[in-house]
């Protein structure tokens, strides 16, 4: 079996965020990279498949050279090799145009990703590379089983849960708990090392979006404490300030 799964390298999620040129640009000074978290469950949940199947395991980012230190780490956790795809990740539909490109030249049988980047959190690129490839695409996914060919997948959905099945190739977006985050040995570091990264250019460089403007949201007001018995004064301000009421 062949996997591939699609990371990001987004901000460490305790990062302080600024942007530059005009609130047009982020930017990255001081700013600690990781592997986006949902793309993390997605990874530990394919290197448990690849074990289970025997198979290759494939790593690919869209992203400019600064990117490769969060693709070894991929490669420390356990796939085989990485692709990084040299172009700046501009938007949702250049970003899933390089994975289907790339992924139809590998006949990856599933390809899996974090149901939504922690940067932006659009949520559109698994289904956009299910619609270039043709194959159906599903999430957010929570559990996923294989049998074969057949998969088995459980995913939330507004009020519950519910269980699909479906048979390869597909296309996952997954969260927790699909898998538990595996952490990089000392033997996983040191044969990272070795591991191919194969750096290929970008097929198009067409975007469908631009970012005009970035904006941090707003400050946190002062905090107002009301006496626990006063639930008069608690309505009003929940009526007329906080307007929910």
């Amino acid at each position: 079996m062949k996997i591939l799964v699609c990371i990001t390298h987004v901000p460490d999620t305790t990062s302080k965020i600024q942007f530059t040129a005009d609130n047009t640009k982020f930017d990255t000074t001081g700013v600690q990279f990781i592997i986006g978290p949902y793309d993390d469950y997605a990874l530990a949940r394919a290197v448990e498949l690849r074990d289970q199947t025997s198979g290759k395991l494939t790593v690919l980012n869209v992203g400019e050279s600064e990117t490769e230190p969060t693709l070894r780490k991929a490669l420390a956790i356990g796939a085989d090799e990485a692709i990084r795809v040299n172009a700046s990740p501009k938007d949702s539909f250049f970003v899933a145009e390089q994975i289907a490109h790339y992924a139809k030249e590998g006949g990856y049988d599933l390809i899996l990703m974090g149901r939504e980047s922690i940067d932006f959190n659009g949520g559109m690129v698994h289904g956009m590379v299910g619609e270039i490839l043709g194959m159906p695409s599903f999430s957010p996914v929570m559990k996923l089983d294989l049998d074969g060919t057949s998969v088995t997948m459980s995913r939330e959905i507004e009020g519950g849960k519910e269980v699909v099945e479906a048979s390869l190739p597909l296309i996952a977006g997954c969260q927790e708990p699909i898998a538990e985050w595996k952490i990089p040995n000392m033997r996983g570091i040191m044969s990272a090392r070795t591991k191919p990264l194969n750096v290929v250019e970008p097929v198009s460089e067409e975007t469908q979006a631009v970012a005009v403007k970035y904006e941090l949201p707003p400050a946190k007001g002062a905090v107002k404490l009301i006496d626990k018995d006063n639930v008069s004064e608690l309505v009003k301000l929940l009526k007329n300030e906080a307007k929910v009421l």
